[in-house]
């Protein structure tokens, strides 16, 4: 064992992490091995061992993580299902006459997608296969149409249910119901601020996004109510058994995952969409995106564990509110941190290693528990639309036909407004704090 100052072992297990993945290295491997190694150094073999084991077996021991297999095989399902293809062609009837109609689209069918599916990959795929084509064939700016699809299918971390707030909810000791309630009003304001974005942008440069000709549209109203209606009906179910369960205290979030992975399995059998081998390879995905979930989260749990015992939460705490600013101007440090760590970190490892550091911070600030996990939620939305390490960027640029001619400097260049859109959000948030704590609220009265 050896005797080292917090401060240095600070320093060295956050410089680590930047290093080994700025390296390359996968997060999991960086994180679970620093935090092995500094343990052994620090605390000797035994205790560190031990003190890493009780770690992982609480985290797998962790209750409310069976919803995370039940979300993602609900919305991997539902992928097979069609849903998407229908709300689309539905929408389209009715919207595409609009300048920059089909990219609303997009936005609005990725936040129907967002409380079904819960998954980026699932969403930006599906809105990259479907949408993206439409919209460079009609003319629009392959720009303007590659920042809708990735804004639009990264709704789904926000919008519940939402992997990442089942996730948040044990590290911050957070009802997860809360926090599905508490993030539906400000995914559906980022929504409804992306589309009016669009809107403007496209009146201001009509070419950008011209309106698709009355010719290809030209369909009689009860026809396009009776579209409208069907495709928009089963996710409506879904989403009322899925989070109606929850609001009114019928079932808990784990079962209200199981309770989504049967609706969409029947609605993909009702679409005959259905097939054993689409079942199996459902479940493999699932599993192995799971995998991936725990995996990252036992190792940077154990590396939290090692870090905290070492003193390096203390040594964070103090330097975070010893800054100038007060209590608001601490609140923009953590929130800029959050921020720049989604440049480089993936948001499961900020999630496993600041959540747990930053939330005695804020409930020191004296800010409501809610608010805050919220507000650094709601920052998270901008590490999937940041390089380089973006994942909706790279989802998109997988996901394109090579011959739409989509280079990664249009998926960049269209993401950017909508990274300053999520920070006015955040700004709304602060302003209007009961936004986000008005639903939650409603939903406690209900029990």
């Amino acid at each position: 064992m050896i005797n080292v100052d917090p401060e240095l072992v600070t320093f060295i297990m956050l410089g680590g992490i930047l290093v080994g993945v700025l390296v390359g290295y996968p997060l999991a491997m960086v994180v679970g091995g620093i935090g092995i190694v500094m343990g052994i150094l620090l605390f000797g073999v035994d205790i560190s061992l031990q003190l890493i084991y009780q770690r992982l077996f609480e985290l797998i021991n962790n209750y409310i993580l069976l919803a995370v297999p039940g979300f993602i095989f609900m919305g991997i399902m539902l992928g097979y299902s069609g849903i998407t293809e229908r709300m689309f062609s539905a929408m389209y009837l009715w919207l595409s006459g609009f300048r920059g109609g089909l990219a609303v689209i997009t936005i609005l069918i990725g936040t129907i997608l967002a409380a079904c599916v819960g998954i980026i990959g699932a969403s930006v795929t599906a809105l990259a296969i479907i949408a993206l084509p439409e919209m460079i064939k009609r003319g629009y700016s392959k720009s303007l149409a590659c920042g809708a699809v990735c804004a639009g299918g990264t709704l789904g971390i926000l919008i519940p249910p939402s992997i990442m707030l089942v996730v948040y909810g044990p590290m911050a000791s957070l009802s997860v119901g809360k926090l599905f309630f508490g993030a539906f009003l400000p995914g559906f304001m980022l929504s409804a601020m992306y589309c009016i974005y669009i809107t403007i942008h496209s009146f201001v440069q009509p070419h950008i996004a011209p309106p698709v000709p009355l010719a290809e549209r030209a369909v009689p109203w009860g026809k396009k109510i009776y579209e409208l209606v069907i495709s928009l009906i089963p996710p409506g179910v879904l989403i009322m058994g899925v989070l109606g369960s929850i609001f009114f205290g019928i079932a808990a979030p784990t079962e209200a995952a199981a309770v989504g992975a049967l609706v969409a399995t029947l609605l993909a059998v009702v679409y005959r969409k259905f097939s054993f081998q689409i079942l199996k390879d459902t479940a493999t995905e699932s599993v192995k995106v799971t995998g991936m979930v725990l995996l990252i989260g036992a190792t940077a749990y154990a590396f939290v564990g090692v870090f905290m015992r070492a003193g390096g939460g203390d040594i964070v705490k103090e330097l975070i509110l010893g800054a100038p600013g007060g209590k608001w101007g601490i609140f923009a440090i953590i929130m800029f941190i959050v921020f720049l760590l989604g440049y480089f970190i993936d948001w499961l490892g900020i999630l496993f290693i600041v959540v747990p550091i930053i939330t005695p911070v804020g409930e020191a600030l004296g800010f409501d528990k809610l608010w805050f996990a919220m507000m650094i939620c709601v920052n998270l939305q901008t590490s999937f639309l940041t390089p380089p390490f973006a994942y909706a960027i790279f989802y998109l640029r997988g996901a394109a036909d090579p011959s739409l001619g989509v280079q990664t400097g249009h998926i960049i260049r269209g993401v950017i407004p909508y990274i300053i859109i999520i920070l006015i959000g955040l700004g709304l948030l602060i302003t209007f704090p009961q936004i986000i704590l008005w639903l939650p609220g409603q939903m406690i009265r209900g029990f």
